[in-house]
């Protein structure tokens, strides 16, 4: 039987637009769980805050379903910062980037239960400010593909290349502040360069974008999810 997946969305993201990716991979025969998430939820998070609001709700729902399907292991996917959160999320070392959080314990310890970690155009690095400090704090405490009980699998989606024109410039921007070139390959928000990490099993997929939009695929797309799927235990 294949292990239960929990999928933790993206910044700002709730649950309802990974419904496809949900159902997707409850076709392919894994019982796959979104974590609930509502955009508000992030609102704490905003200004490089600290992600703990996420990474409670990552717990509850991890641990919910692990008593629900009676399994002492699961798969997480993480679609873009869902990615780095769940990096976090494995380690051991207290998370603790704000003073807010000084008070509290902020440690989960969740690799030993973790079988296969999917990021899914995940930046991995990033050059932007708000978001430098927990970033730091993943790639300072657990480089690369850090936990070797963990397969680490980083898909990017490469079907929007960065130009410095006016029809192209956020691409362009965001590939920018993320990996310091605009002009390179990337899902169209997170370059391939930001979206593998060393050390893991990285994956480059054609003509798939950074978010659901109609008529283009996405990570979360049932012939992409078939794709990085077949990595899951």
């Amino acid at each position: 039987m294949n292990l239960p997946t929990v999928i933790l969305p993206g910044y700002l993201a709730g649950a309802a637009p990974y419904r496809e990716m949900e159902k997707a991979l409850q076709g392919l025969g894994y019982p796959a769980v979104t974590v609930p998430l509502r955009r508000g939820d992030w609102f704490p998070t905003l200004g490089g805050r600290s992600v703990l609001p996420i990474l409670q709700q990552l717990d509850q729902t991890v641990k919910q379903v692990m008593q629900t399907t009676s399994s002492e292991a699961i798969n997480l996917v993480g679609h873009s910062a869902g990615g780095w959160i769940c990096r976090i999320y494995l380690g051991e070392v207290p998370y603790n980037i704000h003073p807010s959080d000084s008070t509290r314990v902020c440690l989960w310890k969740a690799h030993p239960v973790v079988k296969t970690l999917v990021t899914l155009g995940t930046p991995h690095i990033s050059q932007e400010r708000w978001t430098k400090r927990n970033l730091d704090f993943v790639k300072i405490h657990y480089p690369g593909a850090f936990h070797s009980t963990v397969r680490y699998v980083c898909v990017a989606g490469k079907s929007a290349y960065g130009k410095r024109s006016f029809g192209n410039w956020f691409t362009y921007s965001s590939y920018e502040l993320t990996c310091g070139q605009g002009e390179c390959w990337g899902d169209g928000v997170t370059p391939i360069a930001a979206a593998h990490l060393e050390g893991a099993e990285n994956l480059i997929l054609e003509d798939v974008w950074h978010s659901p939009r109609p008529g283009r695929l996405w990570y979360g797309s049932a012939t992409v999810v078939s794709t990085w799927a077949k990595y899951l235990v």
